[in-house]
């Protein structure tokens, strides 16, 4: 597992082109598991907090209640307008709640841009730690699907589908 930061210095330029399609469109989806092990959807935000990917989730949520009790989640960036110009990225990894009220005002001020005395309503905060980065993209010529994956400590991997 890695932070966001620690997979940009890794690998900066798929790090770039897997982050852009976060950066397109403000809504995503999440994948954390229920209690009885199968998967449930909901849609969030992310951010980049320091050297950290961070999600917030309402108080009491139960998209916050999975992660607090298994932090596997996989997030998929909102493909935007269906032309592949940004690609499709993908993470998975594990979520850790912040708790520390430090922390979370810090991530609350860099999400609405200024900073305040006034304490934020209560919530969840998560970072998110990497273990999978995927981009999928159309090739320059049109002809295959390239993939493109990324686990820490090894280099991005290239598969093309035609």
């Amino acid at each position: 597992m890695v932070t966001w930061q620690q997979f940009i210095d890794a690998e900066p330029e798929f790090a770039a082109a897997v982050w852009a399609p976060f950066t397109a469109t403000k809504h995503h989806v999440l994948a954390t598991l229920r209690s009885d092990g199968s998967p449930r959807v909901s849609g969030t935000e992310v951010q980049r907090v320091g050297p950290n990917l961070t999600i917030g989730s309402m108080l009491d949520a139960v998209k916050a209640a999975d992660l607090i009790r298994d932090g596997r989640f996989a997030l998929h960036a909102n493909p935007g307008d269906g032309s592949m110009s940004r690609g499709d990225a993908k993470l998975a990894g594990i979520a850790t709640e912040i708790t520390d009220p430090a922390l979370k005002a810090a991530a609350s001020a860099a999400t609405t841009g200024a900073e305040t005395d006034k304490e934020p309503e209560p919530y969840h905060l998560f970072h998110l730690d990497v273990t999978e980065a995927v981009h999928i993209s159309l090739a320059p010529t049109n002809d295959y699907l390239l993939i493109r994956t990324w686990h820490p400590g090894g280099p991005v991997r290239e598969i093309r589908r035609y």
